[in-house]
């Protein structure tokens, strides 16, 4: 195993914030304006984890829409963002891991599905752009989870081995992901019931519990323990 002090990659929704209800929120009131009036919070639960983009074209699909992606994309990220700013949740345990990391100097970037734009327009609500500054979004790669790309260019950015980064996860692709990527993964899954999903067996450290469970300390002790360097 690497010596090098370890790089923390965090996914962004539903594992540092709680942005889900919002972006459920923001793809219904689109899907309406579309005559979609069945799209329930299970339904959006199907696809926790995927790049908003990806999940309007499978959505489109499966409804049978005419409207151009970029329409549906521009409009749902309008709405989201708008929602967003209003009031999005950092979940308290998380807000004092990062804290923690920072503390002790260990490089940080945040790596997510969502636009760029989101991404800076909740960080910056939620005061942790003071510690977050390398973020990627899937908007600037090739492909977006459970593909590796978001991983990678975090950690290109970083200056960090593949090896050497740890990923915050809540979702089955991105634990995919970080696996593809080679990169460690602490799984803390939004949905109760992908805790047992084949994708988070390939975590080093899952709290079955979500948020419930998670713990700063457990966190950051895991990854000491792992990298001797820390």
């Amino acid at each position: 195993m690497s010596t090098a002090c370890p790089s923390v990659i965090f996914d962004l929704d539903g594992t540092l914030v709680d942005s889900e209800p919002n972006y459920y929120e923001a793809g219904r009131q689109v899907l309406a304006g579309y005559g979609v009036t069945d799209f329930s919070w299970e339904h959006h639960t199907r696809f926790i984890g995927i790049g908003t983009r990806e999940t309007l074209e499978r959505l489109s699909e499966e409804y049978g829409l005419d409207a151009p992606i970029e329409d549906l994309l521009a409009g749902k990220n309008r709405t989201y963002l708008e929602l967003a700013r209003a009031g999005t949740e950092v979940y308290p345990e998380m807000r004092k891991f990062v804290e923690l990391l920072h503390a002790a100097g260990v490089p940080m970037a945040v790596a997510s599905g969502s636009s760029r734009t989101a991404i800076e327009a909740v960080l910056a609500g939620t005061g942790l752009d003071a510690f977050l500054t390398t973020l990627v979004s899937a908007e600037e790669v090739a492909h977006g989870k459970p593909r590796p790309d978001v991983f990678l260019e975090a950690a290109r950015r970083l200056g960090a081995d593949p090896a050497d980064c740890v990923v915050l996860e809540d979702a089955p692709p991105g634990a995919a992901a970080a696996h593809a990527a080679g990169m460690r993964c602490i799984a803390v899954p939004y949905v109760a019931e992908t805790a047992t999903d084949e994708a988070f067996r390939t975590a080093g450290l899952i709290f079955p519990g979500g948020q419930a469970e998670f713990t700063a300390q457990a966190a950051y002790d895991w990854i000491g323990r792992s990298s001797p360097s820390l």
